[in-house]
């Protein structure tokens, strides 16, 4: 019999997702046939790496309009000499060429609702984008076969706000996350042993309590911060470091690769998630590092937003910290990082969450939907 394909279309470097990897990967375990058209305009130097998983070159230094328009086009080369049996929307930007061909080819297709689109923190300020990107989703949305969505509250409001029912969540949990070449990040970085570690792993954006992390590791001479990801934002965190004078305790490490993330992960003393409430998209937020963090072992410190708290406070292992409260962001890393006990248990807690909270678990609820 044959196998059945798929197509994964994401404007981003599927390479470094771990969603579309996670996705890609359980698809091809099941005898699927996978092919993951993406891009990347972000890694310096970089050239379109062909295959199985295509990673397109862009350029965004000059017009966005000329950027996009030449997304659309090499999408749309891609999308028309697949002869997939499922096509899958990783982002609402994909959605309208996937669902275009999908439904000309009489073929399935499934969009993977990450974010709230129209609503996030990015676009606040940008209405017109904004109404164009709810209007792009609100008719695209209504013609796909299943919406996947990163949590459950996403889907409550995108049943809601749309008027659908095809709507199934499927969080983003790490998979396999096992450490494998020991890195030690305090020889690379030169950090004393005495030091603790506080990691971020993501993009750098406004709104991520990056900024605020800095400000309160001022004065706490024995932190240091780990950051892995790259954004529009590292400039701005470096000056800010080097106007406090803490450069050398604020370690900017760029872009990890997906398989080798854990590696770094697990070096961290606590994982950080703190987004502020500055967007719905934001109040909803369920981010993969959350998981990354649990299954690495490392306790973690997350905004008190509904669907990361719920996470924190069924398994334990973490601590949530209110963004808005104007409470001192300082004293709550002082005090975990002093209870070396609670560390200890938010550890183990972690650890044995992780037999749940884990993609192959996850991947379950949606295998159905994707038959080999």
């Amino acid at each position: 019999m044959k196998s059945k394909s798929v197509c994964i279309a994401f404007l981003g470097n599927a390479l470094n997702d771990t969603r579309v990897s996670n996705l890609a990967g359980s698809l091809t375990a099941q005898g699927n046939q996978v092919n993951v058209i993406s891009f990347d305009w972000t890694t310096p130097g970089f050239q379109t790496i062909p295959g199985n998983t295509t990673v397109h070159k862009l350029d965004k230094t000059g017009s966005s309009i000329k950027y996009y328009l030449k997304f659309l086009r090499l999408l749309s080369k891609s999308l028309s000499k697949m002869d997939s049996d499922i096509f899958v929307a990783e982002d609402v930007y994909t959605l309208p060429l996937v669902t275009f061909y999908a439904k000309l080819k009489r073929k399935r297709v499934y969009y993977n609702c990450r974010e709230l689109y129209p609503f996030l923190a990015g676009l606040r300020n940008k209405k017109i984008v904004q109404t164009i990107i709810r209007a792009v989703e609100r008719f695209f949305i209504k013609r796909v076969d299943l919406v996947l969505t990163t949590g459950e509250m996403d889907s409550q409001f995108i049943q809601q706000y749309y008027k659908i029912t095809n709507v199934i969540v499927l969080r983003n949990l790490p998979n396999n996350y096992a450490p494998g070449a020991e890195i030690n990040l305090k020889a690379k970085l030169s950090i004393p042993e005495n030091s603790r570690i506080l990691l971020y792993q993501g993009v750098l954006l406004q709104g991520r309590g990056l900024a605020k992390t800095i400000e309160a590791i001022k004065n706490l001479g024995n932190v240091h911060f780990v950051i892995l990801g790259e954004g529009v934002e590292r400039k701005n965190l470096e000056k800010l470091a080097g106007d406090l004078d803490i450069s050398q305790r604020v370690h900017f490490l760029g872009t990890i690769n997906q398989s080798e993330l854990v590696n770094y992960t697990v070096e961290a003393d606590i994982g950080l998630s703190l987004i502020e409430n500055i967007s719905l998209s934001y109040y909803y937020a369920l981010p993969n590092k959350l998981f990354e963090y649990i299954a690495a072992g490392v306790p973690v410190i997350c905004s008190d937003l509904p669907q990361m708290k719920m996470i924190i406070d069924k398994y334990k292992v973490g601590e949530c910290f209110n963004m808005d409260s104007g409470g001192s962001l300082e004293s709550k890393f002082s005090q975990l990082i002093d209870n070396r006990d609670m560390l200890r248990e938010y550890s183990i807690n972690a650890k044995e969450a992780s037999k749940e909270l884990n993609w192959r678990v996850e991947f379950e609820k949606v295998k159905s939907y994707f038959p080999a």
